[in-house]
Parts: structure tokens; sequence; C-alpha cells
């Protein structure tokens, strides 16, 4: 089932059960929307994410970074990576989407595709350093891009274009019970960057 973003309020589950995911449309003007995906693009540290699959390891096309209140480490797909200290960007972008989401965040993973033709499989953000069925706030900018669920058991699909400064929030169950991804296509060229604000446990 295909959503659209002018038919969501972000008050309003999106999927049929099993999970909760609000999208709340942009967030920003075009013009505000377009200052922070240049302040981006230029003060996040980025760089080519690695992952080990099945012994090898893979150097993917998109680049990544990871920020956080302090520098704590977060590992997935068998790679660890170490929080960098926030910038003013997206302190300011943490503060407004923990306003309107009514959730608080203690780090973002951050990603950066080029073109269309760079996505993300099917997976669910279930690492055992998330916080047990947090809110993931997942913030946008650039080109426009398609965002698909399949729930685990029934494979059912829901799916909806994510707009240039908008928010998505993924939270309850919906990491247990939902896969998500980020589908290429190659009738986009232009770059997308997006933000996931996440809450991770500090094991001591």
């Amino acid at each position: 089932m295909d959503l659209f973003s002018s038919e969501i309020a972000g008050s309003k589950n999106i999927l049929p059960k099993d999970g909760i995911v609000n999208y709340y449309g942009k967030l920003f003007t075009t013009k505000e929307a377009n200052h922070y995906f240049d302040c981006l693009m230029t003060t996040i540290e980025w760089k080519n994410d690695q992952a080990i699959i099945y012994g090898k390891q893979i150097i993917t096309k998109r680049k990544v970074a990871w920020y956080g209140d302090t520098g704590f480490e977060y590992t997935y797909s068998n790679t660890t990576k170490r929080a960098l200290p926030w910038t003013t960007e997206l302190l300011e972008l943490k503060s407004m989407i923990e306003e309107r989401a009514e959730e608080t965040f203690n780090s973002c993973l951050l990603n950066l595709y080029h073109r269309g033709d760079e996505g993300m499989a099917w997976h669910s953000d279930a690492e055992k350093t998330l916080k047990k069925d947090g809110a993931i706030g997942s913030l946008s900018f650039g080109a426009e891009r398609k965002f698909a669920f399949k729930h685990k058991e029934t494979k059912e699909t829901i799916s909806l274009i994510l707009e240039h400064g908008s928010l998505l929030v993924m939270k309850g169950a919906t990491q247990t019970n939902w896969l998500h991804r980020l589908p290429p296509t190659k009738r986009i060229a232009e770059p997308r960057i997006n933000l996931t604000f996440r809450t991770i446990h500090i094991f001591e």
C-alpha cells in the first residue's frame, strides 16, 4: 500500500498493527531545509560505511557519520563507531525533533546517499544498545525518496515518499515486528541526507 504525505497527519499511525510510525511531513520551509542540507554536507565528518558480511569487509558507496552526547560506541553490521561531539546545527535539529516528537535522544546516525541508486536493504534497527521500543526520529533533506515497511510475518508492505525537510518517527514495537528499507532507483540523480536520532544505552 502506498501512502502520500498530503494524506498523512503526524498524529496518525501509518502502520496497521504491531508498531507505531508517525509521519509529520515538512517541518521547514524550502529555504530552511536548503540551509540545513548545505550545512550538513559541509560540516559533517562523512566517511564511507563499512560492514562485515559473511566474513568479508564491504565498503558502501553511501557515507555515514555518528554523533552523540558523549563518545560512546555503537555497533551494527559487525562494525563499531565512536560518537563525535554534536555540531551546532545537529543540536538545533535535535531540539526541534524532540519538541515535535515529544521524545528525547542522545545520538544521531547520519547517512549520505549521493544518488538514487544508493539505498538500504530490508532491516530493523534492533541493536542491543538501542533503547527497547524507543523512538527513532528520521529527518530527511535533499532528494525525495520512497521509504518502505514490511511486516516480518505477514509480509504486508507500506510505503511513502519522504520529503525534503520532513520528519518520520518510528517507535513502540515497530523494530520488533517490521522491516524497513530505502529502495534504490535510477530515476533520482540528486543526493539525500538522512538523520536518525536515537537513544543509546551506555553500559559501564
